[in-house]
């Protein structure tokens, strides 16, 4: 399936924007790096709990991740955790089902740009 390709391209393209290097994604998320290379180069497919470590360095909540990861299924919020309460905007339900749609490209295009939306969101609230 393609899918795998394309959450990798998006993390590894969230990675190099943040920026962060594999190693200090490794580091950080305490993922071996060899493990985040294959995910980012569409060859794993990353768990759940592989995706909630790597959420927080690469500034993602976990619910955008998993929904882009297609843990999520739009409809429900959470995974079955305590209710969480993001003071950022998730990725609306609506959009990340016409993302999926979209070719990795756009979806690179999208998230780039609602990832400096919820930066600056972030500077103005400080």
């Amino acid at each position: 399936m393609g899918n795998n390709d394309d959450l990798g391209k998006i993390i590894k393209q969230q990675r190099i924007t943040t920026p962060l290097t594999l190693q200090e994604l490794s580091e950080e998320s305490g993922v071996s790096s060899s493990h985040l290379g294959r995910i980012e180069r569409g060859e794993r497919f990353p768990s759940a709990r592989i995706l909630r470590k790597i959420a927080k360095p690469l500034g993602f909540d976990e619910d955008e991740l998993f929904t882009l990861a297609g843990f999520l299924s739009p409809q429900t919020s959470s995974v079955g955790e305590k209710p969480t309460n993001y003071s950022s905007r998730q990725i609306d339900p609506y959009v990340a089902r016409m993302l999926a749609e979209e070719t990795p490209e756009i979806q690179r295009s999208v998230i780039g740009i609602l990832s400096l939306l919820k930066s600056i969101a972030r500077g103005s609230s400080k």
